[in-house]
């Protein structure tokens, strides 16, 4: 007897990502995706950000002009390409094609960092209500994606988010304050955020956004600069 085979469509993505899940697949070039739903999931609080001091004055240093939604399905290829350390990844076909088509339709949105007009890293994700999920995130150049990440994290605050999901924490987004909470909880915590009725800003006006940056530091968690500004 052959399993019926359920065709995954941006629609059926949206209600997963309610409920709480989100797919996978095996491999770069693998045929299935998976839906997981881990016990433990990773957010990154958006109240308790760690922003380090020496990451902040990159940020605002000029050195990566970042935008946003200018450049998604770059930025899911960038995620998706083998990087040293990182030989294969999760990101396979009919990951780029659902994710494109959130994106056309304002569900999907990518904040990306150039540098002299090349792209050198970013990220992406989905949005409902006041929930980004954080999808992945890639890097070329020193500090690029956490450039992104800082921006992410800003936009969301001036936009009226309530929660960034992480899925996973890694020690990258550790040091940034990411933890991991029980299934529960957490659904509880996306129950509630995903009827906040935010707004994603892809062009913030710059001075806000840049205050907002500088709020985020003074808001910061201090942490022990021996440990953490050298994994910065």
């Amino acid at each position: 007897m052959s399993r019926r085979t359920i065709e995954v469509t941006p629609e059926l993505l949206m209600r997963a990502y309610r409920a709480g899940l989100f797919p996978m697949a095996e491999t770069r070039r693998g045929a299935r995706l998976y839906w997981l739903d881990p016990e433990l999931r990773g957010v990154l609080p958006l109240d308790g950000f760690r922003l380090p001091k020496r990451l902040l004055r990159t940020v605002l240093s000029g050195r990566y002009q970042v935008t946003s939604n200018q450049s998604f399905a770059a930025v899911v290829a960038g995620c998706a390409a083998a990087a040293p350390g990182r030989e294969d990844t999760w990101i396979n076909a009919d990951i780029e094609r659902l994710f494109g088509e959130l994106h056309r339709r304002g569900c999907a949105h990518s904040v990306e960092c150039r540098q002299d007009g090349a792209l050198v890293g970013g990220l992406y994700g989905v949005s409902l209500g006041g929930v980004f999920f954080g999808e992945s995130m890639f890097s070329v150049a020193r500090d690029a994606s956490k450039v992104a990440l800082v921006h992410l994290v800003a936009r969301m605050r001036l936009g009226g988010y309530a929660l960034l999901d992480t899925q996973f924490v890694t020690k990258h987004l550790a040091q940034f304050g990411a933890d991991e909470i029980p299934r529960e909880h957490y659904r509880t915590l996306l129950a509630a955020a995903s009827q906040v009725p935010a707004r994603w800003l892809a062009d913030p006006d710059p001075a806000a956004l840049a205050a907002e940056i500088r709020l985020l530091y003074a808001q910061s968690p201090r942490i022990d600069p021996a440990s953490a500004e050298a994994e910065i």
